[in-house]
């Protein structure tokens, strides 16, 4: 063989070692992150439920039970009785859907024991009743059909009971419907960070594995995780989001997330939990961690000085919402804002 021969396979043997070279670089840059499986413990599979561990000794406090209805986002008609009612016969009475068009409505009785408002309980009796519906949530305000559902529910209900039905007047209460939905819109939040992989992509359980990490917890949802209120059966304070579809994979492992949605439902959440300072404390947590950036919707980066315009905003939002008597977390925020 010619020198000329041994320079072209030596030359060819090293494009293609270069090639083998690029291909195992390039296969390992496009294969997702995957969790670490911590010794002795099997993993948690992406698409798996798992309970938050709780103390027994020291459960989670739960929310304080007030009735459902309130003068300041609802509607209400009251219903005189001449003799008190039984609980059995209100739930007997009680309308088949507690809807009036896309709008909730509730029936709550004067409990002739306590004196209180409560949803209807059998084995008690009841001196008085009224009924009442929502006036707006994000659905929009109520409106002049939804108004004449609940009328007719209303009095079906007081018929039933043998009560005499006290109805507001339609027209102020659209209007006043109108107008706490301008409020509403005006003032509702929800705010997202968006985390994307600077280079390599993370598979789900990668994603998962960090987030329990910060409290995050598997929610009902596949691609979907939650950080839980301190505060039993209220709200969770954060959420954590990928795409459905990779949780859902045959192989969750070889499925290639570019980024993920860290989200906060600010008057879902009450102002004294810090749940912004949370969501920027776990979306650097995040970006760190898993080598990633945090970017707005449209992918433009944002830096500490912007997370600090929007902290400052939200409290000039926490202060009106407050004004208003809708305080974050409040029921009638939560209710308003749902």
């Amino acid at each position: 063989m010619s020198t000329f021969s041994m320079g072209m396979a030596a030359l060819g043997g090293v494009v293609l070692a270069g090639v083998v070279a690029w291909n195992t670089w390039t296969s390992r840059k496009n294969t997702p992150r995957q969790a670490e499986a911590p010794a002795g413990e099997d993993p948690v599979e992406p698409g798996q439920r798992q309970e938050p561990v709780l103390d027994e000794a020291t459960p989670l406090p739960v929310p304080e039970k007030r009735p459902a209805l309130d003068a300041l986002i609802d509607a209400i008609a009251p219903i005189a009785v001449e003799q008190p009612v039984s609980g059995d016969a209100a739930l007997a009475a009680m309308p088949h859907t507690r809807r009036a068009g896309s709008k909730p409505m509730a029936i709550e009785g004067q409990n002739a024991q306590t004196g209180e408002w409560e949803t209807p309980q059998p084995g008690r009796r009841y001196t008085a009743f009224q009924a009442g519906v929502q006036l707006a949530n994000r659905t929009g305000h109520l409106n002049e059909i939804e108004y004449s559902e609940f009328v007719m529910k209303a009095q079906a209900f007081a018929d039933a009971v043998g009560g005499a039905l006290d109805l507001p007047d339609m027209l102020a209460e659209v209007a006043r419907a109108r107008e706490l939905d301008q409020f509403a819109c005006d003032h509702d939040a929800q705010l997202s960070f968006t985390l994307r992989a600077r280079q390599a992509a993370w598979s789900p359980g990668y994603v998962q594995q960090h987030a329990v990490r910060l409290g995050f917890v598997p929610g009902v949802i596949p691609g979907r995780l939650v950080l839980p209120a301190a505060t039993q059966g209220l709200p969770p304070m954060l959420g954590l989001s990928f795409d459905t579809q990779a949780a859902m994979a045959d192989d969750p492992t070889q499925s290639a997330l570019r980024d993920v949605t860290l989200s906060l439902d600010v008057p879902q959440v009450e102002r004294s939990e810090q749940p912004f300072a949370r969501m920027r404390d776990a979306a650097v947590a995040l970006a760190t961690a898993m080598e990633g950036v945090i970017t707005d919707d449209n992918g433009a980066i944002i830096q500490p000085e912007g997370l600090d315009v929007i902290g400052a905003d939200l409290e000039k939002l926490y202060d009106i919402l407050d004004a208003r008597d809708l305080s974050a977390g409040s029921p009638q925020a939560r209710r308003l804002f749902s």
